[in-house]
C-alpha cells in the first residue's frame, strides 16, 4: 500500500482530537474549559472568515454642489429643511470612511449629474467645458475630490449633445456606466459598461465587486435631436441578463448595478417604446446575480426596497437617495469566506440626511471661484416689470408668470413661421408650472428670476393639431386633478398630483378659453372650449408651440408626436425667455396676461 501523507495526516489529526476529547471527559472543569476553549476558537474562526464593507452611493445631483439655489440666489430650503449639494455629501462621504475604513468603502452615482442649476448651465453654455483650453466642469472637480468610483449616465448628461458629455467624462477621474447606451451604427457600448473594483480583506483573497451601469431608454425620445442616429438605448433587463453573468463569470464576488431608472414599472411615454423607462424593480426581480441596485430618476426617497428574485428566491435590495444631493445611501455589506470563494451573507440599505453635515470646506474652496462666477452671472440685470409675478397658485389657478412663458413661446412661433403656408393659423401655447418658487418682482428683472420660470434644458417646436386634438390634449392633461365632489371641501394642497402626475406633466394651454370640471371623472373634464369667443371647430387647424419633451412624447400625451413638425429650434425655451425680455426691457402682464381657463364644479368656479 502506498503511504499517502494526506490521509495519514488527517487521520492522526482525528485521532489526536478524539484522544484530547476522551482525556477532557474525566474532568468536569477540564471539559467546560474545553468547550469555552472550542467557542472561542470558533467564533474567532468565524470572525477571520467574514469581511464587512460599504457601498455609498448619490443620484441626481443635477449640478448641485453648494447648498445654493441659483434661481433665487440664496441658501437652499424647502418646507422639510433640506440641503443640497455635494459639499454636504463629502462630509457624509469622509465620516463613513472614517467609521468604515478608507479601503471598506466605495462610492457611486446613478445619474442625472451635468444638467439642473445655473452652475452646470452656465459650464455648458456660457463658459463651455468644450471651448479650446476651456475650464473643467464643477461637477467632474468636485466628484474627483470626493473620490468617485463610478456613476451610471443619467438621461440629462444628453441635454448639451454629445460632445459635453465626452468633454465631461474625460474630465472625470471616474467611469461613466451605460451598459445600454449603445452606437448606433454598431450596436457595441458607446461608454464602459461596468467597472470592477477590488476590495483588500484582512484574509482570504480580495473581493471583486462589480458595478453595473444602466441608463434611462427614454434618451431616445426626449433628446432625439442629440442621439438619432448616433446611439440607442435598448432596455434595462435585457442588457443587465446579457453582462451579469459575464461578471459573475469574471470572478465578481457582488454585483451591484447603479440604475438611472425608477423602480415603479411603469413609463412616462406610454408604449411609444418597447422598453420600460422606470424598470429598476423589473431588473431585480427578473435578473438572478445581482444583489444591490442603486436606483435614480425618479427623485423619491427610498431608504430600502426589497425584490425577490424569481429565479432564486433571493432578496435584491435597492435603495433611491433623494435627489439634488439631499441623501446618501449606504449599501451594508456582510460576506463570508467558504470554499475559497467570497459569498454576500447579509445586505442592508439606509440614507443619511445631508442637512446634518455642514459642507466640507475643502469641495467649497476648490469652486468658489466658480460660485462667484455664476452668481455674478444670473444677477445681471436684463429688464424691468411693472409688477410682481409668482408661480405659487400656477397648480390651480391660471396666473400670469405661467401665461409669460406661453406668451413667448407663441410670439417665437408666429415669428418663425412668418412667409410660410401656416403663417395664417392661430397659434396655441402649452405651458407648466415648472418650478412652484418661480417669481418675477416688480422693477428690475434679472437672468436669474427669467431662468427660474424654466429650470430644464427644453427647446421649442411647433406642432399642428385639430382642434378635437386640443381637446384630447386638455383632457388628458386635467387627469392631473383628484377628483373632488360638487360641495365637498377643497384643500388646494390635495388637489392636485393625482396619480402621482408631476407638475411639469400638466399643461395649461394658452390662446383658448375652457373650464375644468374637476367634479367629473378624468376624460370628461373639459368644457366651454372657445376660441376668440366662439367654440372650438373639432376639424379647425391650430399650431401649437410646444417643449421638445412633449412633442417627442414626455409625460405621453396624446397626438403630439405623431403630429406634423412645422418648426422646431435648437435654443433652450429658458434662453428665448432672457432674450424676449432683453428685447422687450419691460415686462407688463397686461399685454399677455388674463384668466382663460379655471376649475369648477357642476359650472361653479372651485377659486
Amino acid at each position: 500500500m502506498a503511504f499517502d501523507r494526506r490521509t495519514f495526516l488527517g487521520t492522526s489529526a482525528a485521532t489526536g482530537a478524539a484522544v484530547a476529547l476522551t482525556g477532557a471527559a474525566g474532568s468536569p472543569a477540564a471539559a467546560a474549559e474545553a468547550t469555552a476553549a472550542e467557542a472561542a476558537a470558533t467564533e474567532a474562526t468565524a470572525r477571520q472568515r467574514t469581511y464587512s464593507f460599504t457601498v455609498m452611493g448619490t443620484t441626481d445631483l443635477h449640478g448641485n454642489v453648494f447648498n445654493w439655489d441659483y434661481f433665487t440666489d440664496k441658501e437652499f430650503d424647502d418646507k422639510a429643511h433640506n440641503d443640497v449639494g455635494l459639499a454636504k455629501i463629502s462630509t457624509l462621504v469622509n465620516q463613513v470612511r472614517e467609521q468604515k475604513g478608507r479601503r471598506n468603502t466605495l462610492l457611486i452615482d446613478a445619474g442625472d449629474t451635468i444638467q439642473g442649476t445655473q452652475l452646470s448651465y452656465y459650464y455648458a453654455k456660457v463658459d463651455p467645458i468644450t471651448a479650446r483650453r476651456g475650464p473643467v466642469h464643477p461637477m467632474a472637480q468636485a466628484m474627483n475630490a470626493i473620490g468617485y468610483d463610478a456613476a451610471a449616465l443619467g438621461n440629462h448628461e444628453f441635454n448639451y449633445g454629445i460632445p459635453v458629455l465626452r468633454k465631461f467624462e474625460e474630465q472625470c477621474d471616474f467611469p461613466l456606466l451605460g451598459a445600454n447606451a449603445l452606437d448606433a451604427k454598431t450596436l457595441r457600448p458607446a461608454f464602459a459598461p461596468y467597472s470592477m473594483h477590488r476590495l483588500r480583506t484582512p484574509h482570504g483573497r480580495d473581493v471583486k465587486v462589480a458595478v453595473l451601469g444602466l441608463t434611462n431608454p427614454g434618451i431616445a425620445i426626449w433628446d432625439k435631436a442629440n442621439v438619432q442616429g448616433k446611439m440607442t438605448f435598448p432596455g434595462l433587463e435585457e442588457q443587465a441578463a446579457k453582462y451579469v453573468p459575464k461578471l459573475r463569470s469574471m470572478g465578481a464576488d457582488v454585483v451591484i448595478v447603479s440604475a438611472h431608472s425608477g423602480s415603479s414599472g411603469t413609463s412616462s411615454y406610454g408604449d411609444q417604446l418597447p422598453y420600460i423607462e422606470n424598470a429598476a424593480g423589473l431588473v431585480a426581480e427578473q435578473v438572478p446575480g445581482i444583489d444591490a441596485i442603486l436606483v435614480g430618476h425618479a427623485h423619491t426617497e427610498i431608504p430600502e426596497y426589497r425584490v425577490k428574485n424569481k429565479a432564486t428566491g433571493k432578496d435584491v435590495v435597492l435603495s433611491e437617495p433623494l435627489k439634488w444631493g439631499q441623501r446618501l445611501t449606504l449599501f451594508d455589506f456582510e460576506l463570508t469566506w467558504s470554499k475559497g470563494c467570497w459569498s454576500v451573507a447579509k445586505v442592508s440599505a439606509q440614507v443619511l440626511n445631508s442637512n446634518t453635515v455642514a459642507e466640507d470646506p475643502k469641495i467649497t474652496r476648490l469652486l468658489s471661484d466658480e460660485h462667484r462666477k455664476v452668481v455674478a452671472y444670473v444677477n445681471q440685470v436684463i429688464g424691468t416689470s411693472t409688477q410682481a409675478m409668482s408661480s405659487a397658485d400656477g397648480p390651480v389657478k391660471d396666473v400670469a408668470i405661467i401665461d409669460l412663458i406661453s406668451h413667448v413661446q407663441a410670439e417665437t412661433v408666429k415669428g418663425a413661421l412668418a412667409g410660410t403656408e401656416w403663417a395664417a393659423l392661430p397659434v396655441l401655447s402649452q405651458a407648466s408650472c415648472f418650478s412652484r418658487t418661480a417669481a418675477i418682482p416688480a422693477g428690475q428683472v434679472t437672468i436669474k428670476d427669467a431662468a427660474g420660470l424654466y429650470p430644464f434644458e427644453n427647446t421649442l417646436e411647433a406642432r399642428l393639431l385639430t382642434g378635437a386634438q386640443v381637446k384630447d390634449y386638455l383632457e388628458f392633461s386635467a387627469r392631473y386633478y383628484v377628483q373632488t365632489a360638487a360641495g365637498a371641501p377643497v384643500d388646494p394642497a390635495k388637489l392636485t398630483n393625482a396619480g402621482n402626475t408631476p407638475d411639469y406633466n400638466y399643461d395649461a394651454v394658452y390662446g383658448l378659453a375652457y373650464d375644468i370640471d374637476i367634479a367629473q371623472p378624468a376624460g370628461s373634464r373639459i368644457s366651454g372650449l372657445s376660441f376668440q369667443g366662439k367654440p372650438v371647430d373639432p376639424a379647425a387647424r391650430f399650431v401649437l408651440a410646444v417643449n421638445n419633451y412633449r412633442a417627442a412624447g414626455g409625460g405621453n400625451f396624446p397626438h403630439v408626436p405623431q403630429s406634423k413638425q412645422l418648426w422646431a429650434n435648437s435654443e433652450e425655451i429658458r434662453n428665448t425667455i432672457i432674450q424676449w425680455v432683453k428685447a422687450k426691457g419691460t415686462i407688463d402682464p397686461a399685454q399677455f396676461a388674463s384668466v382663460d381657463w379655471r376649475l369648477t364644479r357642476a359650472g361653479v368656479p372651485v377659486f
